[in-house]
């Protein structure tokens, strides 16, 4: 009698291997197997002929005479221009300032993705990091040029209100989330009108009351920065939606939590640090990086208050009558940025609900 080996008990190869996961994920039915067709002609369709617009026939370090005349992509708006794309009015021959500050700001991204790097000492090299930044930006010490704000520009300006106002804006979301369902009936009030007339204001209304209105109310000759007022708006904005967010983590927290930690005698504080926050919090990790990642590109919006983040940055050399007529290239640089950082904060936001087992 033939003795049964493991070769004779595989599964088939049409279920197993790249042959198995093309049969299961594009041909398992009828509908899917003409969708699979449809998209595979699509891009046969427009594939070569964008690849060829992209790279093959493109050009990247030609004159805009040049650019005029080729049959493919002018890259060259972006190598020609790209220091002030991404410096904005910042002095020449001092960029290299925001550059050393943008890169302390990445270290300290990447070192704070390791949860395990979350102790005492990495608050204060963000304290650190954070004064380095400031004073590469401002100078006026250390024998350093000083640099107006106003000069300020480009993708330094878009990190800076973008990171400092979703680090802000997230405790205050969590307080005002806080505040509402507290007991105490003036906390609660004032909570519930801060969010709900904050979430019927668009952005934009906030931002032009910030750069517009808000000086009218100030004594004179007293001015506050127009950067410090387009981010003290955003994070307004920003926290109330996060308020909502984290309210709904609390209400899925069940009341047999509060029971237990009343048990063990915690006061309210110590319930919502050690038993409740930690599980709303991790509840709501996906919807809560949604809106971060809203507000982040929303941060585009302080063009409309002429701030020069880098989208303005783009718009300024796209007027420029050398380099009309290539927005095509200049906004597809300006997504792929954009891509990179949003990709990054959804990618680390999957990572985090793993670790966390939510």
């Amino acid at each position: 009698m033939k003795e049964t080996t493991m070769d004779d008990i595989a599964p088939p190869l049409t279920r197993v291997g790249i042959i198995g996961w093309i049969r299961m994920n594009l041909f398992n039915g009828v509908f899917n197997s003409l969708l699979t067709i449809v998209i595979v002609l699509f891009l046969w369709y427009v594939g070569p002929p964008l690849i060829r617009w992209l790279f093959v026939n493109s050009l990247w370090g030609s004159t805009s005479v040049a650019c005029r005349n080729a049959a493919g992509a002018c890259w060259s708006v972006i190598s020609a221009n790209y220091r002030f794309i991404l410096f904005g009015f910042y002095p020449y021959d001092l960029q290299w300032r925001p550059s050393t500050a943008m890169l302390v700001l990445v270290c300290l991204l990447l070192i704070s993705r390791n949860r395990r790097l979350w102790k005492k000492w990495l608050l204060y090299a963000w304290g650190a990091g954070l004064c380095c930044m400031a004073v590469l930006m401002q100078g006026g010490v250390l024998g350093l040029t000083p640099v107006e704000s106003t000069q300020w520009g480009g993708l330094p300006l878009t990190l800076l209100l973008a990171i400092f106002g979703l680090a802000a804006a997230y405790p205050l979301g969590v307080l005002l989330a806080l505040g509402r369902r507290s007991k105490m009936p003036a906390i609660k009030i004032l909570s519930i009108v801060y969010i709900e007339l904050i979430r019927g204001i668009p952005l934009i209304s906030m931002l032009f009351m910030s750069a517009i209105i808000f000086p009218l109310f100030l004594p004179e000759g007293v001015t506050i920065n127009k950067i410090l007022r387009a981010q003290v708006a955003i994070i307004m904005f920003t926290a109330a939606y996060i308020a909502e967010v984290v309210r709904g983590g609390l209400q899925a927290i069940p009341k047999g939590q509060y029971e237990a930690a009343e048990t063990l005698g915690l006061n309210y504080v110590q319930t919502m640090r050690l038993i409740v926050l930690p599980q709303a919090l991790k509840i709501v990790i996906p919807p809560s990086v949604s809106i971060l990642i809203s507000a982040f590109k929303d941060t585009s919006l302080v063009v409309i208050i002429g701030l020069y983040d880098i989208l303005k940055t783009t718009q300024s050399v796209l007027a420029n009558p050398e380099w009309m007529g290539f927005s095509s290239e200049a906004f597809i640089f300006l997504a792929c940025i954009y891509f990179v950082c949003c990709y990054t904060m959804s990618n680390y936001s999957r990572r985090l609900e793993r670790e966390l087992g939510v």
